[in-house]
This record gives structure tokens, C-alpha cells and sequence, in this order.
């Protein structure tokens, strides 16, 4: 009996001698696999040109809509179709002349009066308050007429092509513009700028135009108009840009993308994959191996050239940026660099 309890004895502490000899080389492993392997990249300081692009659609230098200021008239005849080009004062339309001649008669039996008033006046048979009547009633009737005769006789006030017909001849117009006059032989676009270009842009600033439906092919244009305000909402300002055409190949209502030359600028380039994103916001940021350690830093992406990116921010350059193992990474994990 004493024999067998030693011998149990004996087993219990061997065991227990090797489960300690054991421990140590448990907690080297769990070390060893709490360290991410990773891939870096250099971030590298580059002086890059700072070409922003936007879109907007292309629109007429000038575009004016023929309307007479006569409500209920005849529209006599339109002299001109769409597609047609017009020179800055050709006649493009004319009215029913009824109004007008209306108007004229009021306005000589009006000037009648007063003519025959003031002489009755210098002779003193009626007082000054009755010539002013008279004289109040001639002016306000040559004002009508006046009015009336610019609206008889419709002429175009810029150089353009007609682009919409609205109203046919025998139509008594409404409130539909006559005609749709478009100036084409140079262009414009409106572009919203972020304002932190706003010292860059100055008027004759150079903008280069594309347009998809011509592919390969640009056009010159430039900044003419800054508007004077930002807008606190979008913190951005508007400019219009001037688009010569003199061939023609640009419409207005075309899709184009302006490109505008911000000048150069000092830039951290990192490859466009250590760029990540928080889920649920708009923050950038990227690892920086410091040491054998991850630490996060945000970053504000800016121009893409290839496959590297701009990076404003805490980024320096010749710092190492990891490119892979984002989902194991973490600010203060342990890494291993494997290339």
C-alpha cells in the first residue's frame, strides 16, 4: 500500500513539473502571434501641379427672348426660322400695327390740345394748373406711343442664331416668347471652386475644356467673371469661364469638364492603397510605422497621380505607410515589415 502511494506521489509531481516547464514557451508563442506583418510604402515629398477639374454644361454667351410688351396682338409675320443666323439690329418679327395706330391718334389729339392750350394761356384766358394738365396728358400719350412703336417692329439686339420659334404668324400673343436668340461665336461655363483656391484663381487664369461627345479634343478658354462672394453653405465661389467658338463645334447644353491649373504645390505621395477610410465617416487615414508600432494619423487626400495620392496631413516625407493587413491594424499594434 505504502509503495503504491508513493508511486502516485511520484507521477502527480512529475506532471506538474512538466506543466511548468511548459509555460514559458506558451507565452513566447501568444508574443509571436500578436505582431502583424505588414508591407510598406515611402512616402515621398514632390512638387506636383495642381490641375483641378470640374463639369458643368456649356451655355450661350448671351441668349434673349423676342416679347413685345403688347398682350392680346396679332403677331403680323416673323421674318426669320430657327437655325437662321441674325446680325444685332435686324428685323426679326413685327406686330399687327392696330395698337400702335391707336396710340398715335391719342397721342396727336393730345398734342393738339396742348398746342392750342398754351397759346390760350399766353393770351391769360386760362390758368397755369389747366396748362399743366394739358402738358401732363400730351407726354404721358407720346410716352405710349413711343412704347408702343418699339413694340410693333421687332429687331434682334445681339448677333446670334435662333435656336427656338414659340409663336407662328396669325397668333395673338400671350406670354410665349416670339423667338429664342442665341450669341454662339463664344461660349461660357460657370464653375464652383472649393475656397481654398480662391487666391489662385485670377481673371485670365487659363481653363483648359473637353467635352465627351468629342473625345481627344480641347479648347481654350478662360476665367473672365469671379463672383465677389463665397458661399458660407457649400464654402465655395463661382467663376464663369470664356469659351472662343468660332467654328462652331462647341453647343450650349453640352456636358464639358473645365480644367484649371492651381499652380504647383509641395506634396506628400503615398500609394492610393494605404489610404483607408473610417467606416461611418468621411476621415482618411493612414498607418505609419514608427519603430516596429502602427500609429493612425488622418489625412486629407488630394490630387491622384497614377496610383499615388496626395496626402495633407501629418504624413512626412520618408515615412514608412503600410499597404496591407489593414484589418488586423490598429493605432499601437506591434508590426513586422515584410517586403
Amino acid at each position: 500500500m505504502k509503495r503504491n502511494l508513493i508511486f502516485t506521489l511520484g507521477v502527480i509531481m512529475a506532471a506538474t513539473l512538466t506543466m511548468a516547464g511548459c509555460k514559458p514557451k506558451q507565452t513566447a508563442t501568444t508574443e509571436e502571434s500578436s505582431m502583424v506583418s505588414v508591407k510598406t510604402a515611402i512616402a515621398s515629398g514632390e512638387t506636383i501641379p495642381q490641375d483641378v477639374e470640374f463639369t458643368a454644361n456649356i451655355e450661350p454667351w448671351q441668349k434673349n427672348y423676342i416679347v413685345p410688351a403688347l398682350q392680346g396682338a396679332r403677331i403680323n409675320r416673323i421674318y426669320v426660322k430657327v437655325g437662321d443666323r441674325v446680325r444685332r439690329g435686324q428685323l426679326v418679327a413685327d406686330m399687327d400695327p392696330t395698337q400702335y395706330n391707336t396710340a398715335r391718334v391719342q397721342f396727336e389729339t393730345a398734342e393738339a390740345d396742348f398746342n392750342r392750350i398754351k397759346k390760350v394761356y399766353e393770351a391769360g384766358g386760362i390758368s397755369e394748373q389747366q396748362l399743366r394738365q394739358a402738358e401732363a396728358a400730351y407726354l404721358v400719350s407720346k410716352e405710349a406711343v413711343d412704347n408702343v412703336a418699339q413694340n410693333v417692329k421687332l429687331y434682334s439686339p445681339i448677333d446670334g442664331v435662333v435656336t427656338q420659334k414659340g409663336e407662328e404668324e396669325g397668333n395673338l400673343f400671350t406670354q410665349t416668347p416670339i423667338l429664342e436668340i442665341m450669341q454662339m461665336d463664344r461660349l461660357k461655363v460657370r464653375v464652383s471652386i472649393s475656397e481654398q483656391y480662391y487666391t489662385n484663381v485670377g481673371v485670365g487664369t487659363p481653363v483648359a475644356i473637353s467635352v465627351d461627345i468629342l473625345p481627344g479634343e480641347s479648347f481654350a478658354g478662360s476665367v473672365s467673371l469671379i463672383y465677389p462672394a463665397i458661399d458660407p453653405q457649400t464654402r465655395t465661389f463661382t467663376v464663369e469661364v470664356t469659351i472662343p467658338n468660332p467654328g462652331g463645334r462647341l453647343r450650349p447644353g453640352m456636358f464639358a469638364r473645365s480644367v484649371i491649373n492651381m499652380g504647383d504645390k509641395e506634396a506628400v505621395m503615398v500609394p492610393d492603397v494605404a489610404v483607408q477610410k473610417q467606416v461611418g465617416s468621411n476621415e482618411r487615414f493612414v498607418y505609419v510605422v514608427e519603430n516596429g508600432t502602427a500609429r493612425r494619423r488622418s489625412v486629407m487626400p488630394g490630387r491622384q497621380i497614377g496610383d499615388r495620392i496626395d496626402v495633407a496631413g501629418s504624413v512626412a516625407p520618408g515615412e514608412q505607410v503600410a499597404t496591407t493587413s489593414f484589418v488586423r491594424l490598429g493605432d499601437g499594434v506591434e508590426v513586422e515589415i515584410t517586403q
